[in-house]
């Protein structure tokens, strides 16, 4: 069986509060969705929102026909007579997402009109469509109370217009009331009823059920399901399409056609984009999700992978990692020093694991890039080659003024000096290594991510962790720093990124780097 996924990040998903994409950024995550992805549509607006929703639709229209997709590309009409469809089509889209009303309750306190009122006005919409040359979808906004409580108005409703020239009658739990077993009854009823009818299902997550409810869909006979990149969406959010997709493929046994591979890239782009996180233990997606912290789980990994699942990190372009804290233990201390080519003996394992325990009972975040400087400490040796030293720096800060940043940087014992403005401190310091880097012919790596953790309390003397990631030649990997200050936090964790990248070959194949 064949499960067809649609993507509404561009639409749905940017309901969520704060969050608006610009028109070239709605291009791009098209693009990716469409191209990398490889979902089989996407809904990319809403129409009549804005001039900037109107200017994103042509983009991604124009993009799309010249690929030969513009059938996959999806807008929101309303009931609304001529208005929608003039709009989407002088955006360029083809194919239109009528939004009805799929509950009595909607219907008569809305629109305050009767059923058979709102059956004509739906059939005067899809002929409208078809004369345009236009696809028409029927979302029935709110079907799942139309389920619960008004059963016959929703029969009366797909009665009247199964015959219609409708590709897909969309079925939403537009407050995300469902539990799974009323999704499965709800949409096998459907199917019984209308088997000749192409139905989506679109769950929202109010209860924390979106990703059960698809499934119970699927399993129901639902021939599509919407979900948006990151669980994007009203409230809640809607259906995460990174948890979805290998759901129905490990568990209901289904195809899709979705790259799994390319869902972490464009989970982290749409978290640029959106500025919302995605949370460190989110399923498929987030940080710690194929990291593990407990030492008998790297000792049973190592004996013969008795902690792997289906859910193998491979499969979503991602690494296994091994965390370090309190409860990890030797075994996972030992597979990040072998991730970073260091051998210790017995005993020196054993000081370097007490360490870190000590260090993570203080509650601080011990990282692999941490563990040379740690042997450093606690062995007192020259475990790390500090090839790079900061000698002398000076920041100045000034309203309506740039910030200025003055550098004296000591590279295999030669010193260098530059001074660089920026937008902020950080910015200016980080333009005055770039000066000096480029004058001895080195390369910095490119910062992907700069994460700030301020312990809550309100106290202006607070330590600050600043946690920087960074890619070079395909490798991600991140350097920490804790300061009372902010700026010099980042600093800290920069000298440790200069010193790694001095030390490590990363001309190899990458590695897994937490």
């Amino acid at each position: 069986m064949n499960v067809e996924i649609m993507d509404t990040t561009l639409r749905d998903g940017e309901q969520t509060s704060g969050v608006s994409f610009t028109a070239s950024e709605k291009l791009h995550i098209a693009r990716m969705l469409l191209d990398d992805l490889k979902v089989d549509r996407i809904e990319v607006a809403s129409a009549r929102v804005s001039a900037g929703e109107l200017e994103a639709v042509k983009r991604i229209t124009a993009w799309a026909w010249l690929k030969g997709w513009l059938d996959r590309v999806e807008v929101l009409a309303f009931i609304d007579g001529d208005l929608s469809l003039d709009w989407i089509r002088g955006a360029g889209a083809r194919t239109v997402n009528l939004l009805s009303k799929g509950s009595l309750k909607h219907l008569s306190g809305q629109l305050r009109k009767t059923p058979q009122a709102h059956v004509e006005d739906i059939l005067r919409s899809v002929q409208a469509c078809g004369q345009h040359g236009m696809t028409a979808n029927l979302y029935l906004e709110d079907w799942s109370n139309g389920m619960r409580h008004s059963r016959d108005y929703v029969f009366f409703l797909v009665d009247q217009l199964k015959d219609a020239p409708i590709r897909r009658f969309m079925l939403p739990d537009t407050l995300g009331i469902l539990a799974p077993d009323e999704t499965f009854a709800f949409c096998s009823a459907m199917r019984a009823r209308y088997p000749g009818l192409h139905f989506d299902f679109h769950a929202h997550n109010d209860y924390d059920l979106s990703v059960a409810n698809s499934l119970m869909a699927v399993r129901a006979g639902m021939q599509g399901i919407h979900c948006t990149v990151n669980g994007l969406g009203e409230r809640a959010g809607n259906t995460p399409l990174s948890s979805i997709v290998p759901v129905l493929k490990d568990l209901a046994g289904v195809e899709i056609a979705v790259a799994e591979e390319k869902i972490t890239p464009v989970s982290r782009m749409v978290e640029t984009f959106s500025g919302i996180r995605i949370p460190a233990n989110k399923p498929v997606i987030g940080d710690n999700v194929f990291t593990q912290a407990c030492g008998v789980h790297a000792d049973g990994d190592n004996k013969d992978q008795l902690y792997y699942n289906d859910l193998l990190p491979e499969r979503f372009g991602r690494v296994r990692k091994y965390a370090l804290g309190k409860t990890s233990g030797k075994s996972n201390v030992l597979k990040n020093l072998e991730e970073l080519g260091v051998n210790l003996d017995p005993e020196a394992m054993k000081k370097v694991s007490q360490r870190v325990i000590e260090l993570s009972d203080r509650k601080e975040n011990v990282t692999a890039e941490d563990l040379p400087y740690i042997i450093s400490d606690v062995l007192q040796s020259e475990s790390i080659d500090q090839k790079i030293r900061i000698r002398n720096y000076a920041l100045s800060v000034a309203e309506g003024l740039k910030s200025v940043a003055t550098l004296s940087i000591e590279i295999d014992g030669k010193t260098y000096q530059e001074t660089s403005s920026g937008d902020g401190q950080y910015d200016a310091f980080m333009n005055a290594l770039q000066k000096i880097y480029k004058s001895v012919n080195r390369i910095l790596p490119r910062l992907t991510d700069y994460l700030v953790t301020i312990p809550p309390g309100g106290k202006t003397d607070a330590l600050v962790e600043t946690v920087i990631t960074w890619t070079l030649s395909e490798r991600e990997f991140r350097t920490r720093g804790l300061d009372s200050d902010q700026t010099v936090a980042a600093i800290k964790a920069t000298l440790k990124m200069l010193n790694i990248v001095e030390n490590q070959d990363f001309s190899a194949k990458p590695q897994s780097l937490p």
